[in-house]
């Protein structure tokens, strides 16, 4: 319910109501920010994880003379603009399918380390950090999804800026911030929050060995959205959240799209980015 009437709220946010003979509904575009990356050949997964595939399957006239694409896609869970289901790193916890939608949907807290980030790819955003933002937001609301901005999402998709590496398997080298254990703690067990989202490869930064985040997160039953993109495109507080990731029965994760609401008032700066061409047939 909680869910339903934030997205109720969400959508009276940015639609202007006009009235004419009959009623014009107009979605203001300059109040939804787009903050997944577009899955294709340079979408970057885990050094070990399998990358995104797609096998065009028709492309073109049909013998009725009519026009039809139809594509197959395979890919791993965890890669993209994607959800971490809290059974990834929590036995018997929530899967893919069973993550409730009040867990996907909620106030956006973005906490912003890029200063930090900029000298030390191996930051963890701190409970220092998240007692800064109080002072100068308020404290942090109830079913919020904490949002780490970092400033990485810019690195993408150049996977040896973005991971450290770019390398297959190498684990060794991964390089990007993510939150501290103890940054994690205090959000879910003193402020309840319904997620953790990162716009970095992982809600654990790149070295970690035990994802102890992951493990602390998914003890509390709540699920990580990671690979966020245009994260600097949100206020501090006062944007909506949110995320519809694929319902995926006994997932471990799977991929989101995942947007943002601004507060009313509130005008995204416009940003163009390279658009990557993916003419071509076949597979990749």
């Amino acid at each position: 319910m909680r869910a339903l009437k934030l997205l109720v709220l969400a959508v009276l946010m940015f639609w202007d109501v006009g009235c004419a003979t009959q009623q014009e509904v107009m979605i203001d575009p300059n109040k939804v920010v787009d903050l997944s990356h577009t899955f294709g050949p340079d979408t970057i997964y885990w050094p070990t994880a399998e990358p995104f595939k797609l096998k065009r399957v028709s492309y073109g006239r049909t013998p009725q003379g009519f026009w039809y694409v139809a594509n197959n896609i395979s890919m791993a869970e965890h890669g993209g603009t994607h959800m971490d289901a809290p059974i990834h790193f929590a036995e018997g916890k929530l899967t893919s399918a069973e993550v409730p939608l009040h867990n996907c949907i909620g106030p956006a807290v973005v906490v912003d380390v890029t200063e930090s980030a900029s000298t030390n790819p191996d930051y963890r955003l701190t409970v220092e950090d998240l007692d800064k933002w109080e002072k100068q937001n308020g404290r942090i609301p109830k079913g919020a999804i904490v949002i780490m901005r970092s400033g990485w999402s810019e690195k993408w998709p150049n996977k040896k800026l973005y991971l450290g590496t770019d390398k297959p398997l190498d684990v060794a080298n991964l390089h990007f911030p993510g939150f501290s254990v103890e940054a994690a703690e205090f959000l879910t067990r003193q402020r309840d929050i319904a997620a953790l989202a990162v716009d970095t490869p992982s809600i654990d930064y790149g070295q970690s060995k035990d994802f102890i985040v992951h493990q602390v997160l998914g003890a509390a039953n709540r699920p990580a959205f990671e690979n966020v993109a245009s994260v600097e495109k949100l206020p501090p507080l006062g944007a909506t959240f949110i995320a519809l990731p694929l319902k995926i029965q006994e997932g471990s994760g799977g991929p989101a799209r995942i947007i943002a609401v601004l507060p009313s008032g509130t005008v995204r700066a416009p940003r163009v980015r390279p658009v990557h061409p993916q003419g071509g047939h076949g597979e990749y």
